[in-house]
């Protein structure tokens, strides 16, 4: 990749304060590692699946680490629940978005804008309460600030992807109370391959909108030096409903089309690694259900009021279903990141190791209509994060850190309804973790300060909070364990909902912000039961999550399917219930019951807007040899707990299968996989009610995938 960014003198200028931290880190790197010496190997490739017959033995859940838990703990140690998703489970589960491919996890649902924007929602919660992270760096695109834009991260390209529920993750962050999506990669080589060489590649393509995507990865290296390079490109069109739809038969504009590549270059030594990245992204989306026969609408008072509604609508301006596919507004998006990320292990007396991530972003999309760009949202942003591991003391093993970030945010055209903003954040915090028998016990404390500006008016709001978690894990008797958390967090307004004036189209909203608002302070607690061994296994979750002064977009006034949204804050709670249950039922065959239910209303009265319906399912999973397989059904309830102004949305259930066969080639033993999955096979016509456009946007119908992948 020969891609430069576009702005030399952002880069000179902001990137200095990010990369002090590498300047250290390559000192440490350099005083404290000799020569040539190499301490780490990369993974070997996944070897293929056993034949089944091997044993009878009572089996257990593998164990995991969980990067994003601060002490690279096992999933069994976590005091609140963590998934993760790698290896064969992460391919079958893999969509275009980030968003689609958490979606059918306990607990995780997505916010659903057609086929190119998709976010996770966790517990009910999403936008900037859910962070998202790069191998522990904070994303920056413009996807928290509406549903609409894409989150810059490609799920074709990860390694890993973990799911932190909760506000537990606060080393992340005291604003993530929703909880913490970390996509781990390889874009940084942090060892040098056994055989000098490794990588992977993948083809596949579906029915429901005709895509073909391809992936590739390749790591080399020599001596201390490793290279890295990866890419993926993704063309589908206009996807296919459900029957039924009054629509038609495809959501006009939901097509998505994706191009991403990374380089990155390591110094590997025996006591760590020091490397960097460049990454670029490239999309081009529709934004089905844009409306512009709001064009024209303003407010009187807490009213709207739209002058020209009536002559848009005789002009048949009406963009739900009727509109051409051209008339559809078109994302034209880009992203440009550097990455540098770093680990020195036994830095100095008294610390086992040093970590780093920085980077700088430079973000920018358009919104093109009818061939002319109508609004640019830009995004340019510096975050660096240091860590530092202490050795134990007086049994306490534990991290402290720093974390620091710059977004300057920008929008103009006709949408520009946020004006342009710097926010500035820094946080301190610690996490320790003391083991006891059979008990671990977990405690973390952060400080954070978030100042954000808006540079039209000059208004400027700082924002302080300090959070702190406790939690515990109780291994009672081999194979169980209980886990328990308490949190309470602060999350300061994002610039957005203090600053936000105007119409959004998108969502059919006139969004009104209130400099104002004070910082929310979420009280958690959240207990778990897991079985990890024996032919019965299991993990449920409950939880209470009460927020003093929660911010939301409360509906004034409606017309016409348009909403006027005044963010405005009071006491919420939200409580739920998540978990499955999984049976060995022979060697060979097992049943698993999955679901999910979650709860949130206003503690003065009134139920917020969006919130997931409650889901259950059943699937049936199987193993012969080389083959594995699954079937299941996924029903989701009816959602008629809504808010004032918000419809109801009808339940449905659906059917999805899928089969892989591993193999490996004869003559190098390299392994290789062909999977094919198909979803709703019962071609239902379904909603997603978490979705600001569920009704012009419907969820995808019948859809067939297949796939080949290969590693070497």
């Amino acid at each position: 990749m020969t891609h430069t960014f576009s702005n030399h003198r952002f880069i000179s200028r902001r990137a200095r304060p990010a990369l002090h931290p590498v300047a250290l880190a390559t000192l440490l790197a350099l005083s404290s590692t000799s020569v040539a010496t190499q301490a780490q190997t990369a993974p070997a490739p996944a070897p293929v699946p056993a034949p089944a017959a091997a044993a009878d033995a009572a089996p257990s859940l593998p164990a995991v680490t969980v990067s994003a838990s601060g002490l690279q703990l096992g999933a069994s140690d976590m005091t609140t629940p963590a998934t993760v998703l790698e290896g064969d489970e992460l391919v079958r589960r893999r969509e275009a978005t980030l968003g689609e491919t958490l979606n059918s996890e306990p607990g995780i649902t997505s916010s659903h804008f057609g086929a190119g924007a998709s976010r996770p929602i966790i517990r009910g919660m999403d936008g900037p309460r859910v962070k998202v992270l790069s191998d522990g760096a904070e994303l920056h695109d413009a996807s928290t600030i509406s549903p609409d834009h894409a989150v810059v991260s490609e799920p074709l390209l990860a390694t890993q992807i973990e799911v932190l529920r909760g506000p537990s993750a606060l080393v992340y962050g005291n604003g993530a109370v929703g909880g913490v999506v970390n996509v781990l990669d390889g874009k940084v080589p942090t060892a040098i391959p056994q055989k000098g060489y490794e990588g992977s590649a993948e083809l596949r393509a579906n029915s429901g909108a005709g895509e073909g995507a391809g992936a590739f990865s390749l790591t080399g290296g020599a001596g201390n030096l490793a290279v890295h390079v990866e890419g993926v490109a993704r063309d589908a069109g206009d996807y296919r409903v459900g029957k039924g739809w009054s629509g038609g038969s495809k959501v006009l504009g939901s097509f998505n089309r994706t191009d991403a590549g990374s380089v990155g270059l390591s110094w590997v030594g025996d006591q760590g690694y020091l490397g960097a990245a460049y990454t670029r992204q490239t999309a081009k989306y529709g934004l089905p259900g844009h409306n512009h026969s709001f064009d024209g609408c303003h407010t009187h008072g807490d009213h709207l009021h739209c002058s020209a509604h009536a002559d848009d609508e005789a002009d048949g301006h009406d963009h739900d279903h009727d509109a051409a596919a051209g008339d559809v507004p078109v994302v034209d998006l880009r992203s440009e990141r550097f990455d540098v990320r770093g680990e020195l292990r036994n830095p100095f007396a008294g610390f086992s190791a040093l970590r780093l991530r920085a980077g700088v972003t430079d973000y920018k999309h358009d919104e093109v209509e009818d061939g002319a760009i109508s609004t640019t949202f830009k995004n340019k942003a510096y975050d660096t994060r240091v860590e530092l591991q202490h050795e134990p003391i007086g049994g306490f093993k534990g991290v402290i850190g720093l974390q620091t970030s710059q977004r300057k945010f920008s929008a103009e055209g006709e949408e520009a309804y946020v004006q342009p903003t710097v926010t500035r954040k820094t946080g301190l915090f610690v996490l320790e973790e003391y083991r006891w028998n059979d008990w671990r016990f977990e405690a973390a404390l952060r400080h954070d300060r978030q100042t954000a500006e808006a540079q039209t008016s000059g208004i400027e709001r700082s924002h302080n909070g300090t959070s702190a978690s406790l939690g515990a894990v109780w291994k009672f008797t081999p194979g169980y364990q209980v886990g328990t958390s308490f949190t309470r967090a602060s999350r300061a307004p994002s610039a957005e909902e203090l600053y936000a004036q105007g119409l959004h189209m998108a969502t059919s909203t006139y969004e009104r912000g209130n400099a104002d608002l004070r910082s929310e302070i979420s009280q958690n607690i959240d207990v778990s039961l897991k079985k990890t061994s024996g032919d019965t296994t299991f993990g449920v979750s409950v939880f209470r999550n009460r927020i003093n002064n929660y911010i939301y977009g409360r509906t004034l006034d409606e017309l016409d399917g348009l909403q006027l949204l005044q963010y405005s804050q009071a006491d919420a709670t939200f409580t739920g219930i998540e978990g499955q249950v999984r049976q060995r039922l022979t060697r060979n065959l097992g049943i698993t019951l999955f679901g999910d239910t979650v709860r949130a209303k206003l503690d003065g009265g009134g139920l917020l807007p969006r919130i997931p319906a409650t889901r259950a399912g059943v699937r049936l999973d199987a193993n012969w040899q080389a083959w594995e397989g699954q079937v299941e059904w996924v029903q989701v309830a009816r959602q008629n707990r809504v808010a004032d102004f918000e419809t109801a949305t009808p339940g449905y259930g659906m059917l999805n299968l899928g089969v892989s066969y591993n193999g490996q080639f004869s003559s190098s033993g390299t392994p290789w996989q062909v999977y094919l999955k198909a979803n709703n096979l019962t071609d239902r016509l379904a909603y997603a009610h978490t979705s600001f456009i569920k009704t012009a946007a419907p969820l995808m119908g019948r859809n067939i995938t297949l796939g080949v992948k290969v590693a070497f």
